[in-house]
C-alpha cells in the first residue's frame, strides 16, 4: 500500500499528510454528529434482536476497512469530482433527513453509502471511491432486510428446515414427527420459529464470508465464485444444525434447557459452524489443481 511519503517528496510530504488530515476533519465531525445517534439508537432497539446481531460487527468492519484505506484518503494525487460528488452527498443527506425524521432505518442507515461516496468523490475523485468500493457495499449488510422480503421467504424456509430436520433425526432412530413447522419428539413439541429459519442467518454469514474472500484475497477468480454460490447452502445447513441441536438438547434434558441458555446461545453457534464450515470448502478446494491459488492480497 502506497502511503503519502512515498509519492511526496523531501519535507513536503508530512507536511501534506497533515493538511490532508486537517481536510477531512470536519467530514468526519459531521459523519460522527449525523451517524453517531443513529447507531447508538440502533444499539438499544433493533441490534439487541438475535437476527441483527451481526450490524454492529459489519459496522466495525467498515469502519477498519476505511481506516486501512487512509493512505488513500490523504493523497493529492486524484481528480476531485466537486459537482458530481455533491450532488451525491446531497442526496444521501437528504435521504438521512427522512429517515431520521420518519424513523426509516432502511433509509438512515442506507445513506451512509452516498454520503460517504459523495465525501470521498467530491475529496479525491473516482480512483479512490473505486479503492473504497468494498467497504461501501458492505454498508447494504448493516441494512434490515424490507418486510416483505421477510414475509416471502421466511415460511418456506422454515418449513425447509422443519423437513431436513425431520428427516436427519428420524433416519437416526429418534421419535419424531412433523406438522407443518411443528415438530414433535418424544413427549415435546416444539416450534420452528422466524429466527430459525434460516433468512437472517443467511444474510450474517453471507456477510461474513464475503468479508472473508475480500481479505484472504484469493486470485483464483473461480474459487471465489465457488465461494460465494456455497454461502446460501452453508446458512441453511447450519441453520439445519442449530435446529437439530436444540431438538436433541430438549428431548434428552427437558424443555427448559432447549428453551433456556442453550437456546439463546445456538445463534452463536450457528455463526461459528457457518464460518468453520466456509472455512474448511476453502481449504478443501484450494487442494484442487483447477482452484489453486496465488498469494493473495492485503487489504
Amino acid at each position: 500500500m502506497n502511503t503519502v511519503s512515498s509519492v511526496l517528496p523531501g519535507s513536503r510530504a508530512p507536511a501534506l499528510a497533515k493538511i490532508g488530515w486537517i481536510r477531512w476533519l470536519p467530514i468526519a465531525l459531521g459523519l460522527l454528529a449525523l451517524y453517531g445517534p443513529a447507531f447508538y439508537d440502533l444499539s438499544r432497539s433493533l441490534w439487541q434482536q438475535e437476527e441483527q446481531l451481526h450490524g454492529p460487527i459489519v459496522l466495525a468492519a467498515v469502519v477498519w476497512l476505511i481506516w486501512q484505506g487512509r493512505d488513500a484518503l490523504l493523497r493529492f494525487d486524484g481528480r476531485p469530482r466537486s459537482w458530481l460528488g455533491g450532488m451525491t452527498l446531497g442526496i444521501g443527506l437528504l435521504m438521512y433527513v427522512l429517515g431520521r425524521s420518519q424513523d426509516i432505518i432502511l433509509f438512515q442507515v442506507g445513506s451512509l453509502i452516498p454520503v460517504l461516496s459523495g465525501a470521498v468523490l467530491a475529496m479525491n475523485g473516482w480512483t479512490v471511491v473505486r479503492r473504497l468500493a468494498f467497504p461501501l457495499f458492505f454498508v447494504l449488510f448493516m441494512l434490515p432486510l424490507p418486510g416483505v422480503i421477510v414475509d416471502a421467504l421466511t415460511g418456506p424456509l422454515k418449513q425447509g428446515v422443519s423437513e431436513i430436520a425431520e428427516e436427519l433425526l428420524f433416519g437416526a432412530g429418534y421419535p419424531i414427527a412433523r406438522s407443518g413447522v411443528m415438530l414433535t419428539i418424544g413427549p415435546y413439541q416444539l416450534l420452528v420459529a422466524d429466527a430459525c429459519s434460516g433468512l437472517h442467518s443467511l444474510v450474517s454469514i453471507t456477510a461474513m464470508g464475503l468479508l472473508y474472500l475480500y481479505l484472504i484475497g484469493h486470485r483464483n477468480m473461480a474459487r471465489n465464485a465457488v465461494l460465494v454460490a456455497t454461502l446460501p447452502t452453508i446458512a441453511i445447513a447450519a441453520n439445519v444444525v442449530r435446529v437439530i441441536v436444540l431438538v436433541l438438547v430438549t428431548f434428552h434434558f427437558g424443555d427448559e434447557a432447549g428453551q433456556g441458555f442453550i437456546h439463546g446461545f445456538s445463534g452463536i453457534f450457528l455463526f461459528v459452524v457457518g464460518l468453520m464450515t466456509l472455512f474448511a470448502v476453502d481449504g478443501a478446494i484450494g487442494r484442487i489443481g483447477f482452484f489453486k491459488d496465488t498469494a493473495g492480497r492485503a487489504p
